[in-house]
């Protein structure tokens, strides 16, 4: 099993033609999503990278029964094709694109919260489940098949993450990269709980930084259903107070938002905190070999 998607996924990419979209589709392609058909407006009827192109994702679901979307849409463009995806039915949506202007996705949170669309991002590197579907930007070739979940607000970390535990003979079930902008479509504590309850996640690696709640809502739905070992690692100990640190989210904005304050909270509510990246792989090791 594993969390969000599969082998069975159904995948279009919104933006196909652009440069990051066509780079991203191909490396998806290759390592054997299902990439049923892309969307481009204008483009519909065209036949790229062997996928068919579309001009509206309502056109593109009806035929092709796509069921999860991934967005590489510009900026400007990237809500309304988020609204355009759950108004046409589809299930998950994976959305790159950075620098969404915040007003826009105040829109799109109030938009999918009367559908039955998913959003992960935006801003982030997408998701993955090992030797089945990867639907995202993320090298696929450190990934391996396995137990262990991972759900990370940064792209880069969760890499290193993934090699250390590839590196140890520990795969992974699936890997959430949630993204680092302020509004989100899915919460660490969203995903977090996909993990706990999936039969086949023997544990969970928790990415996290400074700025936000999103880790210490996480903490208290782990407090409250402690079934499964959570380890945890809080990046942005020495940002300095009202600085953004690389994603827009991560700016501390008081004392609860400091990576010691969220590291505190998390280890008392039952999280395995993890001080340096370098120690995570093994830390994970340990405890599940012991």
């Amino acid at each position: 099993m594993s969390i969000l998607v599969n082998s069975q996924s159904r995948v279009l990419v919104q933006g196909i033609t652009g440069k990051e979209g066509s780079f991203h589709t191909q490396q998806m392609i290759e390592y054997g999503t299902q990439v049923v058909g892309g969307v481009s407006p204008g483009k519909g009827g065209k036949i790229y990278l062997d996928v068919p192109i579309f001009n509206t994702v309502e056109k593109a679901v009806a035929e092709t029964g796509a069921n999860v979307s991934i967005i590489f849409v510009p900026a400007p463009f990237a809500a309304d094709a988020i609204i355009e995806s759950a108004a046409s039915g589809i299930d998950l949506i994976v959305c790159i694109t950075e620098r969404i202007p915040v007003q826009d996705m105040i829109k799109v949170k109030a938009f999918l919260k009367n559908t039955k669309t998913r959003l992960i991002g935006p801003n982030c590197p997408g998701l993955i489940t090992p030797e089945e579907a990867k639907v995202g930007i993320m090298p696929g070739f450190i990934h391996k098949k396995g137990t262990i979940g991972i759900a990370s607000r940064s792209g880069t970390l969760s890499y290193e993450v993934v090699y250390q535990l590839t590196e140890l003979g520990l795969g992974q079930s699936t890997g959430v990269g949630i993204g680092g902008d302020p509004i989100l479509g899915s919460s660490m504590k969203e995903i977090v709980e996909l993990f706990m309850y999936d039969d086949n996640t023997e544990a969970i690696v928790v990415v996290g930084e400074i700025g936000g709640n999103t880790e210490n809502e996480m903490a208290d739905f782990v407090k409250e259903h402690p079934l499964k070992p959570v380890f945890a690692f809080i990046s942005g100990v020495t940002a300095p107070k009202g600085r953004t640190m690389g994603h827009a989210g991560a700016i501390i904005g008081g004392k609860d938002d400091t990576a010691q304050a969220k590291k505190n909270y998390l280890k008392s509510c039952g999280i395995n905190i993890i001080d340096s990246p370098a120690d995570i792989g093994k830390t994970v090791y340990n405890f599940l070999k012991k």
